[in-house]
């Protein structure tokens, strides 16, 4: 009688549209099956095949993962990438990318498991033990109720993510404590020279100088906040919905003694009244706010600009939707990793800031340098593994680990983007106090054209 894993990879073949199993198979009775060489999926036992079997696709796999009924041996980012030609093809007539495969392959999966008459159901059943749903493993969110992004609702996804713990996102992000993407210039750099040329760039691109007030949304630990105060000499208001950031972030203003040039806040950014400030960053945040609330957004940040001050997004973007379909959250990101969370496309991003009033001046994508940051911080994960799983759980740290990896994979992929929009709020005759070229309000040297012949 052939091994567990045989007999799964066969059932497994049978959906994939005749494609071999792109990764091996280790089963808990030690046999082995799938391409030789390939990474190795390990089925701990039989509760990891029940996840499967009970819910079919990402949210299957990532409670598997995380719960430690599955694992790997061998490159995650391999795995993924295996796994990803699964989920995507190119359609050959359109040029587009369809989602497709894999969670179609376990959906089918299951519908083999539930009518018992069937052969293959009996044996898949057979194969995962006792009937019923397992739990979820406890870093999901419970189920969340009510309209999305109140108040309070986005309080507390916020707390979810951010709030796992300063020690732990100080061995993830290392000394910089930025949370979002680095800048590359050399890829030879460090993670930290990465990060302190995307808090240069953007404070550029502002035209931060002293004197001027600053309003950073979604502060995190204050990391813009202090670069823009010791290297512009600007006056600051840092803002974030997390009490551990929060905390943080005025512990390091206070060890800098710049508490008398800038202030951090544990406030909403519909809650801000005290403008008009004469520049706002929002880094990483607006995937926060939700698409309904997007438009609402841009008019309440409009709002707090004095006529002539400037506005940098800095935004995760999804590729548009190839289908009539609606656009849904991966649910092992909404479970796990970004309650809430929604990701827009950059057209609809700057069609939406301009209906807020504002005047869209620039738009910088930067997406591989967010692929470079993510494996820089799942490096950091690795190198400190034992440290994390003290600080958190086990599990939080295995939903780190692939989130990380996953998404530095789309980036790289060109499944999602970031973007930094530059944004202005002309006077009511018009002048946005931009200069003509980009090389100027950069701080760059003058292109020198050539003379004509």
């Amino acid at each position: 009688m052939s091994g567990i894993a045989e007999r799964l990879a066969a059932l497994a073949e049978q959906t994939l549209e005749g494609r071999p199993l792109p990764l091996r198979i280790r089963a808990w009775d030690g046999s082995e099956a799938g391409p030789e060489g390939a990474p190795v999926v390990v089925l701990t036992g039989r509760q990891s095949l029940r996840r499967l079997l009970w819910k079919p696709g990402h949210l299957g796999l990532a409670r598997a993962w995380v719960a430690g009924d599955l694992d790997l041996e061998g490159d995650l980012y391999e795995a993924l990438d295996r796994l990803g030609h699964l989920l995507w093809h190119r359609d050959d007539q359109a040029g587009r990318r369809r989602r497709q495969s894999l969670p179609a392959a376990l959906r089918a999966l299951s519908a083999l498991a539930r009518p018992r008459q069937l052969r293959a159901g009996a044996q898949l059943l057979a194969l995962a033990g006792p009937a019923g749903p397992p739990k979820p493993p406890p870093e999901e969110t419970p189920t969340r109720r009510g309209p999305l992004h109140t108040l309070r609702r986005d309080s507390e996804a916020i707390s979810h993510h951010y709030d796992v713990g300063n020690d732990f996102y100080s061995l993830v992000l290392g000394p910089s404590m930025v949370y979002s993407c680095a800048y590359w210039e050399d890829e030879a750099g460090t993670l930290e020279d990465a990060q302190r040329a995307k808090l240069d760039l953007i404070c550029r691109k502002l035209q931060l100088r002293p004197g001027r007030r600053l309003l950073d949304v979604g502060c995190g630990w204050g990391s813009l906040v202090l670069h823009a105060v010791e290297e512009y000499g600007v006056r600051a208001v840092g803002i974030t919905i997390s009490e551990e950031q929060a905390g943080l972030a005025r512990k390091r203003l206070a060890e800098a003694g710049l508490t008398d040039r800038a202030e951090i806040r544990v406030q909403d950014y519909r809650e801000v009244t005290d403008g008009p400030y004469d520049a706002i960053s929002s880094v990483g945040m607006a995937e926060h706010v939700g698409a309904t609330r997007f438009r609402a957004y841009g008019e309440q940040l409009y709002g707090l600009l004095r006529p002539g001050g400037r506005l940098l997004n800095h935004q995760i973007s999804r590729r548009p939707t190839t289908d009539a379909g609606r656009y849904r959250t991966d649910e092992f990101i909404d479970r796990y990793v970004f309650p809430d969370g929604e990701l827009e496309t950059i057209g609809s991003t700057v069609g939406l800031l301009e209906r807020s009033g504002f005047e869209v001046r620039d738009v910088e994508s930067i997406r591989e340098h967010y692929a470079l940051t993510l494996r820089a911080w799942v490096t950091n994960l690795q190198r400190h593994r034992a440290a994390l799983d003290a600080f958190t759980t086990p599990g939080r740290v295995r939903v780190w680990h692939l989130y990380m990896a996953a998404s530095a994979l789309a980036f790289e992929r060109n499944r999602i983007g970031v973007n930094q929009v530059l944004a202005v709020r002309t006077t009511d005759g018009g002048d946005s106090g931009m200069p003509r070229t980009r090389a100027r309000w950069l701080g760059l040297p003058p292109h020198r054209a050539r003379p004509a012949h």
